[in-house]
C-alpha cells in the first residue's frame, strides 16, 4: 500500500522524465487498480463485514509485498525502525481502511473516492506543523478550492444531508486525514531505501489491528469464501495493493513523484466513471462542480510539491544516518 503524495519532488528520477509506451501503460494500470478498489469494496461488502474485508485486503497485500521483497534487495532496518513502521500501520492502514470500508456501505464508490482523495490537501495542511514545510498562496488556494468541492459534493445547505449520510461522509474525511497524517510521519521518519520494507510491516500491523477492531465491534462472523469475495479480495489485495505498490516504485525510476501525484486526480475521476457504468452512480450539476473543484485542488497541490523542510530532514537523518525522502504509496 501506498503514501503517494510526497512533500518534495525527490523521486529517484534525475533529469528529464521518460514517458514511453510502457510507462503510460503502467500508469494507466495503476490508476485502474486504485480506482477499481472503490468498486470492489462495494462488491466485497455484500459478502463480509467491512473490517473483515479491510483486514483481508491488508493481509493479502502484505503477502504480495512480501513476495516482492524476497526477490529484490532490501534496506536493513533497526529495531526502532521496525517498531515505528508497525506503529504507523495503525493510522496508515487500520484507521484509514477501517473508516473508508465502514463508510462505503452508505456512500457510492465514486463519491467515496472523491472524498478520500482530499488526502493530498490534508497533507499540505499538516506539513507545516509536522515537517516545517512552507505553504505559499498557491497551495492555500488549492486547499480552499478542494474543500469547497467537498462542500459542493455533500451539499449540507440543502438540509438533505441526514445523520445517516453525514456520518459516513465524516468517516471518509477521517480516513483521508488519517492517511495524510501517516504520510507526513512516514516522510519525517524513513528514508526512501527503507520504504519497501516498512510498507510491508505497516500492512501486517494494520491487518492485525483491523482484526482486533472487528472483534471489539462485534463483527465476529468468519467470512464465507464465496466467488464474489475471492474476486474482491484478490483485486483489493493483489492488484489494488501489492501490484500497484510495485508499479508505483517502478514508475518513480522514470517519472518525478510530483508528476505522478499531480495526475492522481485521474483515480477518483476513473472511480466515478466505473461506478456510473457498473453501479449506476449519478451526480447532479452541483456535485459535478464539486468533483471538478476537488480534482483541481489535487492537481494544483501535486503539481507543485511543498519544499522539503531542512529541520525535518536533519532530525530524521540524525535518527537513522541517512536523508529522509518521500513515503511510499498505498490506496
Amino acid at each position: 500500500m501506498r503514501n503517494a503524495y510526497a512533500v518534495s519532488d525527490r523521486a529517484p528520477t534525475v533529469g528529464r522524465e521518460r514517458w514511453g509506451p510502457i510507462t503510460v501503460l503502467l500508469f494507466g494500470l495503476l490508476v485502474l487498480a486504485w480506482a477499481g478498489n472503490y468498486l470492489f469494496v462495494r462488491v466485497g461488502e455484500q459478502e463480509v463485514a467491512p473490517l473483515w474485508l479491510a483486514a483481508l485486503r491488508a493481509a493479502v497485500g502484505a503477502a504480495g509485498v512480501g513476495v516482492y521483497l524476497m526477490v529484490r534487495p532490501r534496506a536493513s532496518l533497526t529495531g526502532a525502525d521496525r517498531r515505528d513502521a508497525l506503529l504507523l500501520g495503525i493510522p496508515n492502514t487500520a484507521v484509514f481502511l477501517g473508516l473508508w470500508f465502514v463508510a462505503a456501505r452508505s456512500v457510492p464508490p465514486g463519491e467515496a473516492a472523491v472524498i478520500v482523495y482530499t488526502f493530498p490537501l490534508w497533507v499540505a495542511v499538516f506539513s507545516p506543523g509536522l515537517l516545517g514545510a512552507r505553504i505559499d498562496a498557491r497551495h492555500w488556494g488549492a486547499i480552499l478550492v478542494g474543500f469547497l468541492g467537498v462542500a459542493l459534493v455533500s451539499q449540507p445547505w440543502t438540509g438533505g444531508v441526514s445523520r445517516a449520510v453525514a456520518i459516513p461522509l465524516a468517516e471518509l474525511l477521517g480516513a483521508a486525514v488519517s492517511w495524510a497524517v501517516a504520510t507526513v510521519l512516514f516522510q519525517r521518519r524513513f528514508s526512501p531505501e527503507q520504504l519497501a520494507s516498512v510498507n510491508g510491516l505497516q500492512l501486517v500491523s494494520g491487518a492485525a489491528a483491523l482484526l482486533v477492531g472487528a472483534a471489539v465491534l462485534g463483527q465476529y462472523s468468519t467470512p464465507v469464501l464465496s466467488l464474489d469475495l475471492w474476486i474482491s479480495v484478490l483485486w483489493l489485495g493483489l492488484f489494488g495493493t501489492a501490484f500497484a505498490y510495485v508499479v508505483w516504485f517502478h514508475l518513480l525510476r522514470s517519472v518525478h513523484a510530483s508528476t505522478l501525484s499531480a495526475y492522481s486526480f485521474l483515480v477518483p475521476l476513473t472511480a466515478l466513471a466505473l461506478s456510473a457504468v457498473f453501479d449506476g452512480e449519478r451526480v447532479d450539476l452541483v456535485q459535478s462542480a464539486g468533483v471538478l473543484c476537488v480534482l483541481l485542488g489535487i492537481y494544483l497541490v501535486g503539481s507543485r510539491p511543498l519544499p522539503a523542510p531542512a529541520l525535518a530532514r536533519g532530525a530524521a537523518a540524525e535518527s537513522r544516518g541517512s536523508p529522509p525522502d518521500e513515503p511510499g504509496r498505498r490506496d
